[in-house]
């Protein structure tokens, strides 16, 4: 082996080693915002702006335990259409145009009084959700207008935490947003698995388009917040649920990430 060879070697398990040390001291940090947030904490936010990966260089010699990530990143949730001004409710038949970037949160567009169901057509399977349109009216709303306008077609399951049991979307990543935010709706929620929770940052009226799934009975431990949404229930595709948590890629930002790309394809909204 050459002396140039090694020298990499060497220079690349120093820097893992270093990458290491500040991924132990961002996880002490991550696990106290955990329980203040789920959304987006600016904590987590400047942390991922400052984190550097380490890259597998196959012409350097690096051996695999010197690379700290090869968790596939997802491809971008692909742009849509902008709305500026007052949001209009969209069209219920699944023609209206994709919109990703809105300036208003909707108004009402709902019937409170109807019942409707989300279908995520996910990679990984089907997850079928009864959304709680007599608790969380307002919530359900903001989910299905932002549904009809295709705007989690295309996006994906970004986080599989199993300190918690939920699997987290809505967009490439805990950055993504439509643009505004929703006030919270209620308190004193109680977490089991297979409930449809919005996600939002450790502050309040913080939601806007992002949420998790809760899988198992960890997120029980949120109970004592108990502020974060919860708006539906999964009637069907808990396994599927379950089974992108199990993707989980090991510890990282927020838990951590699948070990290969959950894209929800498509989500379509009914109504009864």
């Amino acid at each position: 082996m050459g002396t140039d060879k090694r020298a990499r070697q060497k220079a690349n398990r120093d820097r893992a080693r270093q990458e290491r040390i500040r991924k132990q001291k961002m996880t002490k940090v991550r696990k106290r915002g955990l329980l203040l947030g789920l959304g987006i904490p600016a904590i987590i936010g400047a942390l991922f702006l400052i984190s550097n990966f380490v890259m597998n260089d196959s012409s350097s010699g690096i051996v695999i335990d010197d690379v700290l990530d090869t968790t596939p990143e997802p491809t971008a949730t692909l742009p849509g259409l902008q709305i500026t001004g007052k949001t209009p409710c969209p069209k219920t038949d699944g023609t209206e145009a994709r919109v990703t970037i809105f300036e208003q949160a909707p108004t009402m567009c709902i019937n409170p009084a109807k019942s409707y169901t989300a279908t995520f057509n996910t990679s990984e399977g089907v997850i079928e959700v009864a959304l709680d349109t007599k608790k969380t009216p307002s919530t359900v709303n903001n989910f299905v207008t932002l549904s009809r306008y295709g705007y989690y077609d295309t996006s994906f399951i970004f986080r599989t935490d199993t300190n918690l049991d939920i699997i987290q979307g809505g967009g490439s990543n805990n950055t993504d947003g439509p643009g505004y935010t929703i006030k919270d709706e209620g308190t004193g929620f109680k977490y089991t698995a297979g409930d449809l929770v919005m996600a939002r940052s450790s502050g309040a009226d913080s939601g806007g388009g992002q949420f998790f799934f809760v899988t198992g009975a960890k997120a029980s431990v949120l109970n004592s917040q108990g502020t974060y949404v919860t708006f539906g229930k999964i009637t069907k595709g808990l396994d599927v649920a379950q089974a992108i948590l199990a993707l989980n890629a090991g510890e990282g930002d927020l838990g951590g990430a699948p070990s290969k790309p959950v894209k929800i394809d498509t989500l379509v909204i009914t109504e009864k």
